[in-house]
């Protein structure tokens, strides 16, 4: 993604500095802050409910998950995205100090009308710049749906989970049933 040079410009440093102390979250794309949308009642209960199950599944794995307040930095790139699930197995992400996360394993979005146009496009692209990367989810609040990419050598091969289906994370060897992403939210959809 090139952001336009007409802009404040503001380095890596800075913009960590004023996330810190804001009331609102901000991704940071090539030295722009651009702040970001609330989210629905859905899109938090479904990122609760996925958080909750793999907190629980992960614990003395080596992996931690984070949900929605870690951003994930993407230096070659000049990045920082808050996705909405992220799990790592490295090490090297879980110094306390750092606001920011740089070997996520696992992806997760949950689509909102207003970036899933992004989500499944550049935000996806920027996010295969990571090494470690290996697989990336796409869950829709206003269906029951689930995309999955997994990392196939350089190939990203698709997976879609509908309704009775059991979603599988492969690259952190998790697996439940999609209504458990969805419960307290079926009368939203």
């Amino acid at each position: 993604m090139t952001v336009s040079k007409n802009h404040a410009y503001f380095a890596p440093e800075d913009y960590l500095e004023i996330e810190r102390i804001s009331p609102i979250k901000h991704e940071y794309l090539q030295g722009q802050i651009v702040a970001m949308a609330g989210a629905s009642k859905a899109h938090v209960i479904i990122t609760g409910n996925l958080s909750a199950l793999l907190v629980n599944y992960l614990r003395s794995t080596g992996c931690i998950s984070y949900a929605t307040d870690m951003k994930v930095r993407l230096p070659t790139l000049n990045l920082f995205y808050y996705p909405d699930l992220a799990v790592t197995c490295d090490e090297r992400d879980r110094r306390s100090d750092e606001d920011f996360i740089l070997h996520p394993k696992l992806i997760i979005e949950v689509l909102s009308d207003s970036t899933e146009a992004f989500d499944r496009g550049d935000k996806f692209a920027d996010y295969k710049s990571i090494s470690e990367f290996e697989e990336y989810a796409l869950i829709h609040q206003k269906q029951i749906l689930v995309e999955r990419f997994q990392r196939n050598d350089n190939l990203w091969m698709p997976q879609i989970y509908r309704a009775g289906d059991t979603v599988e994370f492969a690259s952190i060897g998790f697996a439940c049933a999609i209504e458990a992403l969805y419960e307290n939210v079926a009368q939203l959809i």
